[in-house]
């Protein structure tokens, strides 16, 4: 008589099937919104009475989470190199990696005031990875078909997203990098304003990429703060106004936006509303009134709304329902 074979338990704790082998680009964008707001309470003691501690306590977490995340997705590519290439050919994918690099810009940020040779470190190599992912990008777009290439606010992300690491670079002494990174991406993110404009002209955006739409006041916010640390006054407060306007309109149609029930792309809604509230507090150290107020309501606003984005988010992914919903690939 032959003896069963013996079925060994699963351990409590143990990761969804697929956790680890198919970790969905799309867990990046909440990150990335979630390091804004640590950086937003940051500058908050600076210009507010907000305790130090707030942000410092929110960015190392969030820093724990980035490394966490940024593991596994790295053990997704240690099985295979090539995923990465396959994540890029669809639109999470493209946000997520391009959210996962453009993160590592402000992981550099965070770790400015605690060791500069670290963060310098960390920039340089966020600033390859971005270049890479970029590549991937453009790589995907040429090789799909010819609906892939339509211009999307994603683009800002991919091919602008560079404009972040000045907010690590200027504290670290790379000026002329971030002035060099400012005027290149400047016309970049002028043109997929103008062009998304006419697209949206001519046909309507469908609901569940509305979200998307969020991520073209990102570069309005990071324009109008590295503004600000490159000493450009005057464009450093229009972009503060531009911005200013940008919510508003945003807020007026936030039922047009949050139609669809939600998804992964709300985690476009998250960085922008971080970099708002940094805008504002870059702009009130050369005005302080109304920027100061306005970056301080905000931040409240933008933590909770973040923080709730972000958390749903990272349910779907511990639940194993992330990868599915998003199309990532596997390994």
């Amino acid at each position: 008589m032959t003896t069963p074979p013996r079925i060994m338990p699963k351990p409590f704790n143990a990761p969804p099937q697929g956790l680890w082998r198919a970790t969905p680009p799309a867990i990046f964008p909440p990150i990335l919104g979630l390091f804004g707001i640590g950086l937003g309470w940051r500058n908050a003691a600076k210009i507010l009475p907000a305790p130090e501690w707030i942000g410092e306590m929110l960015l190392g977490a969030i820093s724990l989470l980035y490394l966490f995340a940024l593991l596994t997705y790295l053990a997704k590519m240690a099985r295979r190199f090539g995923v990465i290439f396959e994540d890029a050919k669809i639109l999470p994918g493209r946000a997520g990696l391009s959210a996962m690099t453009a993160s590592g810009f402000l992981f550099a940020a965070t770790m400015v005031p605690y060791s500069a040779a670290f963060a310098k470190a960390v920039l340089v190599l966020a600033l390859l990875g971005h270049a890479f992912v970029a590549f991937g990008i453009i790589l995907g777009m040429a090789r799909g078909p010819a609906e892939q290439r339509r211009v999307t606010p994603v683009w800002h992300l991919s091919f602008v997203g560079f404009i972040i690491a000045p907010l690590a670079a200027v504290p670290l002494g790379w000026t002329g990098l971030s002035q060099i990174i400012f005027a290149t991406t400047l016309p970049i993110a002028a043109a997929v304003w103008i062009i998304s404009a006419m697209q949206f002209a001519k046909s309507d955006v469908p609901p569940p990429l509305r979200p998307l739409l969020a991520i073209h006041v990102a570069p309005v916010a990071l324009f109008g703060i590295n503004a600000t640390l490159l000493g450009y006054t005057t464009l450093a407060l229009a972009f503060a106004w531009i911005g200013v306007t940008a919510l508003i309109v945003y807020l007026a149609g936030l039922r047009y936006l949050t139609k669809a029930d939600f998804s992964a792309l709300w985690g476009a809604f998250t960085f922008p509303l971080a970099a708002f509230a940094n805008l504002m507090f870059a702009a009130a150290t050369l005005q302080p009134m109304p920027f100061r107020l306005l970056g301080g309501l905000e931040l409240v606003a933008a933590t909770l709304a973040v923080v709730y984005i972000a958390s749903k988010v990272m349910q779907l992914w511990t639940k194993g329902k992330l990868a599915k919903a998003t199309n990532a690939a596997v390994v």
